[in-house]
C-alpha cells in the first residue's frame, strides 16, 4: 500500500501526529538516519535517495516515542535566568549579572550581564574554562598513549561531539571539541576527549580504538548512553533563553 500519493521531496515536512519531521536526501548516506536538528529542535530523517524518502518517514513514524523524547528533553533545557544555578565541568556555577566582565569565584559567576543574563557572556565564560580544562585532559590522555599532544580548538557542532584529524609523519595533529560538552557530566566529557584522542592513535573504530578508549576511561556505554539521553539539552543551552 503506497503511503503518499505523489513522489517525496527533499527538504518537505510531513505531520507525525502533531510533530513535524522534516525530510533531506544526502546521497552520500549509506542507510534511513533520523535525528533532532540542534540547532532548530525539528526531527529530520535522512535518506541517501529521494525514492527512500517514503521509508525514512515510516521509519520516523515507527520512532515517534523517542522523538517525542528528544523534543521535551530539549524543551526542558534551563533557561538562564539571575540566580540559575548551572554545572561546568562538574562544578555548580551561580549566575549573577552585575556587569559585562565575566569572572568566576568560589562558584559564582558574576558580570554576565546588565541586570539580567546575557546569554552570549556565558557561554564565552564557559568556554574559557571548558579550554584550559580540555587541553589538561588531552595532555593527559596523550601522555597515557605516547602520542603527541595535539592542537585544541572547541567549536559548536550539529551533531557531533568531537573530531580528530590524526597527525601527518613528524605532526601534533588536532581535535576539535563541542564546548557544549563542558555541560556534560565531567566524567562523560572526558570520555569524549580520551574518544579523540585515541583516533590520533587508530583513526578508525575497530577492536583496537575501542581497547584504547576501555584503557584510559574504561567502559563507554555509560558515557554512549547519557549523550543520547542529555544530547538534546545540551544542544538546546542558551538557545531558548
Amino acid at each position: 500500500m503506497r503511503l503518499f500519493a505523489r513522489p517525496l521531496a527533499d527538504g518537505e515536512r510531513v505531520d507525525l501526529g502533531g510533530l513535524t519531521l522534516r525530510l533531506r536526501v544526502n546521497q552520500r548516506a549509506r542507510r534511513v538516519s533520523l535525528r533532532i536538528d540542534a540547532r532548530t529542535g525539528e526531527a529530520v530523517a535522512t535518506a541517501p535517495s529521494a525514492r527512500r524518502l517514503a521509508d525514512a518517514v515510516a521509519f520516523a513514524r515507527a520512532r515517534r516515542g523517542w522523538i517525542a523524547e528528544r523534543i521535551e528533553a530539549r524543551a526542558q533545557a534551563p533557561r538562564l535566568e539571575i540566580g540559575r544555578q548551572i554545572r561546568v565541568l562538574g562544578e555548580v556555577w551561580t549566575l549573577v549579572p552585575d556587569g559585562r566582565r565575566p569572572r568566576l569565584c568560589e562558584g559564582v559567576l558574576n558580570g554576565c550581564g546588565d541586570g539580567e543574563i546575557d546569554v552570549q557572556l556565558v557561554i564565552r565564560a564557559i568556554r574559557r574554562a571548558a579550554q584550559g580544562r580540555f587541553e589538561d585532559r588531552v595532555a593527559s590522555h596523550c601522555a597515557r598513549l605516547e602520542a603527541p599532544t595535539p592542537a585544541l580548538s572547541l567549536i559548536d557542532p550539529r551533531s557531533r561531539w568531537g573530531s580528530c584529524t590524526p597527525p601527518a609523519p613528524g605532526g601534533r595533529g588536532s581535535i576539535r571539541l563541542s564546548w557544549r560538552l563542558a555541560l556534560a557530566p565531567f566524567e562523560t566529557a572526558d570520555y569524549v576527549v580520551a574518544h579523540e584522542c585515541a583516533h590520533l592513535i587508530e583513526a578508525n573504530h575497530g577492536p583496537r580504538f575501542w581497547a584504547l578508549v576501555n584503557a584510559l576511561v574504561g567502559d563507554p556505554a555509560p558515557h554512549r548512553a547519557c549523550l543520547r539521553r542529555e544530547g538534546p539539552a545540551l544542544h538546546a543551552f542558551g538557545r531558548a533563553a
